[in-house]
């Protein structure tokens, strides 16, 4: 398993700078085309697919548990009430979806993005063990550390929980294949109708948050997925997010300054200046750690922002952040990197710096930029 996870990890690392480039390119040329234009639907064509690649790579990572969460606290009822729409269109017309919300449900503290994952993946499992319809049951309840749930599974610590279930009534699993379904790979679907990574996911996502995955089943009843997340102590300094967004209007995203982009991927580092010197700045490169170290080194002109990938050879970023922040300690830096920021922020603790994750777009890169640069 740890193999695969290695594997997966690298993969899904240099399938994120293809994927760069790739998005990247896509949004230099829609700057340059209208939507009118016949070439301005098949450019988002590509770039819609780029973007449902990464979305296979962010399940590589999310199996692998290398993945870079951002958790906030949340309502988990909120969170599944946005989405019930969408998982009722996924289920189809056959399946009658109810969602019971227990009451006074503390807050949790997840990736958004990460729990409407595990949430959808459940979901489509679910639907397709429901061949000739059924019904599906999301419920969401508060678990204490006396409650017998805790003391049913040794491996949960005593502690406060939300409880997430995702029931149906579909053709159950196999007493034999119930200890292989989190298992990268392991599908009893057709070839071509699965790929055997979403349960590893959702494995993988849970376990990552600190929370539990459990599965209850049995052949021509059912199965129940059990999902313990921790519950968060309600803070007034950090207050609960829906998944309520405010409109906000366009921003300006050009600006001033010189910067530094060092990346040894040459499609990303030319994509990344085209991108930047598009919205007025000055900017410089280098393909290499050395590279980059020099130009700090020997240009005239104030660097204003360093923006370097993660993983070089020889000299990598974080030493080179750590080299140039000897002469310039109040030097900004953002970091980019197909791998999870966890995984080199411990050579950099006492340092401030921004992590870009790839794949990344113009939009996000010029926005990063520019609330840094303000």
């Amino acid at each position: 398993m740890q193999a695969v996870g290695q594997l997966a990890g690298g993969v899904a690392h240099d399938f994120n700078n293809l994927l760069t480039a790739i998005i990247g390119f896509c949004d230099l040329l829609l700057v340059r085309h209208d939507a009118g234009d016949q070439s301005f639907s098949d450019i988002i064509q590509i770039k819609q697919n780029a973007n449902r690649a990464a979305n296979l790579v962010r399940q590589l990572l999310a199996f692998s548990r290398q993945q870079t969460l951002r958790p906030k606290i949340l309502e988990v009822t909120d969170v599944l009430a946005d989405l019930s729409s969408l998982i009722r269109r996924l289920i189809g017309e056959t399946i009658e979806l109810k969602v019971v919300h227990g009451r006074d449900l503390p807050p949790t503290k997840v990736d958004q993005g990460q729990l409407e994952q595990v949430i959808i993946n459940l979901a489509v499992n679910a639907r397709d063990a429901m061949s000739s319809g059924g019904k599906l049951e999301m419920r969401t309840r508060f678990i204490g550390a006396d409650d017998p749930l805790v003391d049913k599974y040794d491996v949960v610590v005593p502690d406060n929980y939300i409880l997430i279930e995702v029931e149906d009534n579909g053709c159950g699993i196999p007493k034999s294949n119930l200890n292989k379904i989190f298992e990268p790979f392991f599908t009893t679907k057709e070839v071509g109708e699965g790929t055997g990574l979403g349960l590893a996911t959702v494995y993988g996502i849970v376990k990552q948050t600190g929370g539990f995955v459990f599965v209850e089943s049995e052949v021509g009843k059912g199965t129940t997925f059990l999902l313990l997340l921790k519950a968060q102590e309600v803070d007034d300094n950090e207050p609960a997010e829906g998944t309520k967004q405010v409109e906000t209007q366009e921003k300006d995203l050009t600006g001033k300054g010189t910067i530094l982009i060092v990346e040894d991927e040459d499609p990303v580092r030319m994509f990344a200046r085209r991108a930047l010197e598009n919205k007025g700045y000055n900017v410089l490169e280098a393909d290499s750690g050395e590279a980059g170290l020099e130009v700090l080194n020997t240009t005239k002109t104030t660097i204003d922002l360093l923006i370097t990938d993660v993983v070089m050879p020889n000299m990598d970023g974080p030493a080179l952040v750590n080299a140039a922040r000897k002469d310039r300690p109040d030097m900004p830096v953002i970091f980019i990197s197909g791998y999870a920021e966890d995984m080199f922020r411990k050579d950099l603790e006492a340092e401030e710096f921004q992590f870009l994750p790839k794949p990344f777009t113009l939009k996000a890169l010029a926005e990063t930029v520019k609330s840094i640069l303000e």
